[in-house]
């Protein structure tokens, strides 16, 4: 059951969880998602928010099992919340693997900070350990870049306005903005020469690092919006 119908974009407060998952009927998936810094635009592949590589493999104090807060010796610079709704990535040991939700944080800047946790540490962690922080893939969708600063994560089903929250679909048939001419049957990937599109991936590109979103549903014309089966979740 959902809060918000499927093609509202008028919410500016957030009616479900980000990320939570919707079905139609006909087999159609769809993920709740916050549109970022502009406007978005119907039938654009979107991406997730651009990686910070500064708030990543950062150095954290010492923290006993069952505590639900992690604390940097790493110096970083965030606003309050902006990694609220994503994750806590352990990358060196120990607790090497694990990923935590993130609650909450203050803004700081230049200056170590504490993450509290949705849930207690069940490993503890050392001054060995190391850890990236990860924003939600729904929380500030952006127009998929010509140059990936992040992963695809689906696409604009409407224009749904800064900063609101609304629907964006992530699996099956979806009208999909295309680059060069897409081959129907063929992996549809993430367009290097127009932001927003995907195209046909060249045949033997075996060195083609382009994300995969999905396969050509129909015979694509540059320019033009084409159906593609996605596949993104």
């Amino acid at each position: 059951m959902v809060s918000q119908g499927l093609y509202d974009v008028a919410e500016t407060a957030g009616q479900q969880t980000l990320g939570d998952l919707a079905r139609t009927n006909d087999g159609r998936t769809f993920r709740y998602a916050q549109a970022g810094g502009v406007t978005l635009v119907a039938g654009n592949l979107l991406q997730a928010p651009a990686e910070t590589t500064a708030h990543e493999v950062l150095s954290v104090a010492a923290a006993a099992i069952g505590t639900n807060q992690i604390t940097t010796t790493s110096t970083v610079t965030l606003t309050a919340n902006q990694y609220a709704f994503g994750y806590l990535h352990v990358v060196v040991t120990p607790d090497i693997g694990r990923i935590y939700p993130i609650q909450s944080h203050p803004a700081v800047t230049s200056a170590v900070v504490t993450i509290t946790l949705n849930s207690p540490i069940d490993v503890a962690l050392t001054t060995s350990s190391k850890v990236s922080l990860v924003m939600n893939p729904y929380y500030g969708v952006i127009q998929n870049p010509t140059t990936a600063t992040s992963a695809p994560v689906g696409v604009a089903i409407n224009a749904l306005p800064t900063t609101n929250y609304g629907w964006i679909q992530v699996g099956g048939v979806a009208s999909v903005l295309c680059d060069t001419t897409g081959t129907v049957g063929t992996s549809a990937v993430a367009s290097t020469g127009t932001a927003g599109a995907v195209k046909t991936q060249p045949a033997g590109s075996s060195s083609v690092t382009a994300a995969v979103v999905g396969n050509f549903y129909q015979t694509g014309t540059s320019t033009d919006q084409v159906p593609v089966f996605l596949t993104l979740g």
